[in-house]
């Protein structure tokens, strides 16, 4: 073994600070000497079970205290840990458990549906839990893999397109973690991240490696949330900018909670109003609030901090350490630097589409201005053309945002025999407004974007589809909906 191994991270903290907190999962936790001997064990209990270096775990559970020394284990090991949501419909999990072509599958409970299906040994993590507490605690030494080896696959799961393995080595994932690379204050940090996502293993680790605390609540409840910052003084919060409108509903409703210990308060993954950014800030006084834009390919690769949040409103900010961007022809926004994935597992072809001389394709569309703030403008394979002109969704659904009938809107495009595409917008109308009609949205719209960008149809849903972890809009799933039914009022 050489470099750069996460599995590192877990015995030198263990070393250094046994007793430390590490690991809080409701009332349980692990010390990082705890964590530490419990994966040294599960390491040992994976080797028996036939797992060598390169050979990929595929985790089917939800998020548990158990379901961390199986990713340190991992590490040790040389295996490659593979989460997966544990909520997909069982054809749709198996394909991706296949795709891995796993040598061992831990779920959380019996599955037999998975077990029948694929060609691999399909265990429960209590069953390895059992093994593992027969096996010595002592240092586990694997040897047969490097920093360059790949140490996760994590399964995208963006708003288009089937899901791939995005391929991350263990020194990618050490160098996007490192906590050198930000100046943060030290403390708990509550991860309301599900354990199948990449954000929920990328801010743990960043706190294991500066042997901090991380307390990972079971599901995105703003009542959970809320309670683990309080009960554990936390001075970092992340979420997704729809967990943040639930979490300031929750506090704006209750007498005062004790929130002051927060010192940053993040988010990003989608589009995020200068409304609700100044909504945390008045919620959590004492926090820095700031938005960060990346991948599960790219790494970290922008960040926007609290003095701009409104000086650059919707901007994600100026590129992070190690990231350079460039903008292609066309305006989508390229990548290049040393936290870039290896590639799509077993899939040549998309990672040969994606990585091109060395820059990563986002599929994103993105401004620059003159002082070097970036701006996500909207998806690529998001765009709707009609009538030859070019509309991004993400442009049209801020301004529709601004209607105060308008709860929640997505904007697609449907097949038009005139246009090629109709920009259509799937609208959730505001508690007790009278629902919008066309005429009411491209009214609103006029003065803001050109008639061509301006809904053409207007949809009324009661919630719109999103993906579990990011929230990211099912585009694909609303235009398959919407054509099998009833066209859409005119």
């Amino acid at each position: 073994m050489s470099g750069l191994l996460v599995g590192d991270v877990f015995a030198n903290a263990a070393r250094a600070v046994p007793d430390r907190v590490a690991v809080v999962v409701g009332q349980r936790t692990l010390t990082f000497g705890e964590l530490d001997a419990a994966a040294n064990r599960v390491a040992r209990a994976l080797g028996a079970d036939g797992v060598r270096p390169r050979d990929r775990a595929v985790v089917l559970a939800t998020t548990s205290l158990e379901l961390v020394p199986v990713f340190a284990a991992a590490a040790k090991l040389g295996a490659v840990f593979a989460p997966a949501n544990p909520s997909l419909p069982t054809a749709e999990a198996v394909d991706m458990v296949k795709a891995a072509r796993p040598r061992l599958v831990v779920t959380a409970d019996e599955r037999p549906d998975i077990a029948g299906a694929v060609d691999a040994p399909v265990i429960t993590i209590d069953e390895l839990m059992a093994r593992a507490a027969r096996e010595p605690a002592a240092a586990h030494h694997a040897a047969g893999f490097g920093e360059l080896d790949p140490h996760v696959v994590f399964f995208t799961s963006g708003s288009t397109g089937r899901s791939k393995g995005a391929v991350i080595s263990h020194r990618v994932n050490y160098l996007r973690t490192h906590p050198g690379a930000l100046l943060e204050p030290r403390g708990a940090m509550v991860c309301p991240y599900p354990l199948f996502h990449m954000g929920a293993w990328t801010i743990a680790l960043q706190q294991w490696q500066a042997r901090d605390r991380t307390v990972f609540v079971e599901r995105a409840d703003a009542a959970l949330v809320v309670d683990a910052v309080e009960r554990h003084r936390a001075t970092r919060l992340n979420c997704v900018p729809a967990v943040w409108y639930r979490i300031l509903d929750l506090v704006g409703g209750q007498p005062a909670r004790e929130l002051s210990s927060v010192r940053f308060a993040d988010t990003g993954t989608s589009a995020t109003p200068v409304e609700l950014l100044t909504g945390i800030k008045a919620a959590f006084p004492n926090a820095g609030v700031r938005v960060f834009y990346g991948s599960t390919e790219a790494g970290s690769v922008a960040t926007l901090e609290d003095a701009d949040v409104t000086r650059k409103p919707g901007s994600c900010g100026v590129p992070a350490p190690g990231a350079e961007l460039r903008l292609g022809e066309d305006g989508e926004l390229c990548v290049r630097g040393p936290h870039l994935f290896d590639g799509y597992f077993d899939d040549p072809d998309a990672t040969a589409a994606a990585i091109v001389d060395g820059w990563y394709h986002t599929g994103d569309l993105a401004d620059m201005d003159d002082e070097g703030y970036l701006t996500i403008v909207g998806r690529v394979r998001d765009v709707v053309r009609t009538g030859g002109e070019t509309v991004s969704p993400a442009e049209v659904e801020a301004v529709l945002l601004g209607h105060p009938a308008v709860e929640d809107v997505a904007v697609v495009g449907l097949p038009d025999p005139e246009f090629g595409e109709t920009v259509c917008a799937v609208v959730v109308v505001a508690p007790g407004a009278v629902p919008p009609d066309v005429a009411e949205l491209r009214g609103h719209c006029a003065s803001r974007l050109a008639r061509f960008k301006q809904p053409r149809q207007v949809a009324l849903v009661d919630a719109i589809p999103r993906t579990a972890a990011t929230g990211q809009v099912q585009r694909r799933l609303l235009v398959e909906r919407l054509s099998s039914a009833a066209p859409p009022a005119r």
